[in-house]
């Protein structure tokens, strides 16, 4: 099995039958889960993540690089669709170490505007459904998913990751980047993904952790404004939650350091100037740089550690 520890460095009837159910299960239950997102927390975390406008906007900057915003590959989305660190790198070893199948259906929790959704897909053939809080990160993925070609096998909603609006045991890999930190509740959360997880299914997390340092982030970060916004768990706590629900650990690793080292060189391209215009500050506004310095610092005082996580459902 391949091992992730450079993940942070760039570098036909049954799947038809497969795409029919997971349709109909999202179909139906989009209206009614987005309709639910109604706390304020909730309310607050959307507008932490999607700017007004931010469809337009996106199209307009597309347009200005050369593009056509009806018809683009993933590989003209990636720097405003992979926000986790690491980028598109992260997400192909994580598919690797997870050894993925064109035959399954991935579960893509928090998926934001679906980059890694659409990856899987175009390059491993499977069926992969995401879910969001942030209906603007939905409607982005929905566009970016037919102007790709891949809404034949990506299929994104607005949905609560503690209420998920799936079968029990109907999906066979269930995968996060980077989202963790923002959910409230997580026993909830370990609760429904080992629901609708297959027997024997996988989980694969690419996450941010707490580190030993107690002393409080450093804020804004990409994902939180505000203290009440961030909702770490050490590793420890990570684990033990996850044993609790059945699921067997494989494996873990601290890729922290590629983490930094992939940051640092992104930030000093972006000091020299972006060759484009197309960077997740469109996403992020103004607050990217310091979110960006600040996410650094955090990550060499150890207040946070960027881990990476294979396990395996166990027997109830």
């Amino acid at each position: 099995m391949p091992t992730p520890s450079q993940m942070s460095q760039d570098p036909a009837s049954s799947q038809a039958q497969s795409t029919q159910t997971r349709s109909s299960q999202t179909r139906s239950s989009q209206t009614q889960s987005s309709s639910a997102l109604s706390s304020p927390y909730q309310a607050s975390l959307q507008q932490h993540y999607a700017p007004a406008q931010l469809i337009e906007h996106l199209r307009e900057t597309l347009i200005a690089e050369g593009l056509n915003p009806e018809q683009l590959t993933p590989d003209d989305t990636a720097a405003i669709d992979q926000l986790h660190l690491g980028g598109r790198h992260a997400s192909r070893q994580l598919a690797q170490w997870g050894d993925i199948q064109q035959e399954q259906q991935v579960l893509d929790i928090g998926c934001g505007p679906g980059g890694a959704s659409r990856l899987l897909a175009a390059e491993l053939g499977c069926q992969v459904i995401g879910v969001d809080l942030t209906p603007r990160f939905i409607e982005m993925a929905q566009w970016l998913n037919k102007a790709t070609g891949l809404d034949d096998k990506v299929s994104c909603l607005t949905a609560d990751a503690c209420q998920l609006p799936l079968a029990d045991q109907s999906v066979d890999v269930i995968w996060s980047q980077h989202t963790l930190m923002n959910i409230e509740n997580q026993p909830r959360l370990m609760h429904e993904i080992r629901r609708v997880c297959k027997p024997q299914g996988r989980l694969l997390l690419h996450e941010i952790v707490q580190g030993d340092n107690p002393e409080p982030l450093l804020l804004p970060v990409p994902w939180a404004r505000e203290p009440a916004h961030s909702h770490l768990m050490t590793l420890d706590t990570l684990s033990t939650q996850l044993e609790a629900h059945h699921w067997q650990i494989n494996a873990i690793e601290d890729i922290s350091e590629n983490a930094l080292q992939w940051r640092q060189k992104h930030l000093e391209r972006e000091s020299r100037g972006q060759p484009t215009i197309l960077t997740p500050q469109l996403i992020f506004g103004p607050d990217f740089t310091s979110m960006t310095h600040n996410l650094i610092h955090n990550l060499q005082s150890d207040r946070i550690r960027i881990i990476a996580l294979h396990a395996q459902l166990g027997e109830a």
